[in-house]
């Protein structure tokens, strides 16, 4: 929040929590993570991080009947790569739609957005499928796992849509399933693993194509503390091994105080 912040801007903060015990906490967090990046100045700083994903003054409206829904209002933001970014908020603030749009899943009313350089309003309909399949990995609170296809087979799918060789397909699972730590389950199918284990196996599928951004829509939502808490520590090992962006909607505050950095919405708009 802005030094300069209205009493109005800080009721409007505190209302977005439960309680003002919970804004207080998130308070701390920026301060933490402001620290961070003073502390790392001179270093990671200096190299320049490229943005990897910029918004400028991104509107999103919808049509319901004759009323006009502002989902996204006036948006600008840039991340950069190798960031992990909470996205936080109400429901209904607008971090799905948020998503959705760095996602190329959908398109802004107004504004631009560049996704690792590239504009998806001017790409043709294979290009943007091209950098979706290659740039961008989905992680979502349902896992969405075919509960027809094993393990090793679920994780190869998206590989196969971009005509990965086999033998590199194949080469590729063995090597995510050892570092999300299930190789072992590789034979199995979804019914047969725990909801821990079945959203490592989905984090595999979203790193097949190499993306260098990882989406994640409630990764934890339907995880106990303890998994949820484990699979946050994948991310950031994700991060370190391959630099990849890694960016989380979510509602769980622990989970958002731990990324390099939080975006608050409210009513579509950034707090």
């Amino acid at each position: 929040m802005a030094g300069n912040a209205t009493s109005q801007q800080i009721d409007e903060f505190i209302s977005l929590f439960d309680s003002p015990l919970d804004a207080v906490k998130t308070i701390a967090a920026h301060v933490r993570s402001s620290r961070r990046e003073l502390s790392q100045k001179g270093t990671q700083n200096t190299r320049d991080t490229p943005v990897i994903v910029s918004m400028e003054h991104v509107s999103r409206s919808y049509k319901v009947g004759k009323q006009s829904i502002m989902a996204l209002n006036d948006v600008s933001l840039s991340i950069n790569e190798g960031e992990i970014v909470a996205i936080t908020g109400a429901s209904g603030s607008g971090k799905s739609t948020l998503l959705q749009m760095i996602g190329c899943l959908d398109k802004p009313t107004q504004g631009q957005i560049m996704i690792d350089g590239k504009d998806p309003s001017r790409l043709s309909d294979g290009k943007l499928s091209e950098l979706r399949q290659k740039t961008i990995g989905f992680v979502f609170q349902s896992f969405y796992l075919q509960p027809f296809l094993k393990l090793d087979q679920n994780v190869s799918v998206p590989a196969m849509f971009a005509r990965t060789p086999i033998r590199d397909i194949d080469l590729a699972v063995t090597s995510l399933l050892e570092q999300v730590g299930i190789n072992e389950y590789r034979q199995h199918f979804p019914k047969e693993l725990s909801g821990g284990q079945i959203q490592r196996a989905a984090i595999a599928r979203a790193l097949i194509n190499q993306p260098k951004i990882i989406l994640a829509d409630e990764p934890t939502g339907n995880l106990d503390s303890t998994n949820g808490n484990a699979i946050i520590e994948l991310f950031k090992k994700i991060r370190s091994d391959f630099g990849t962006t890694v960016i989380i909607v979510t509602h769980d505050e622990h989970i958002a105080q731990q990324a390099d950095r939080i975006i608050v919405l409210k009513d579509g708009a950034i707090l």
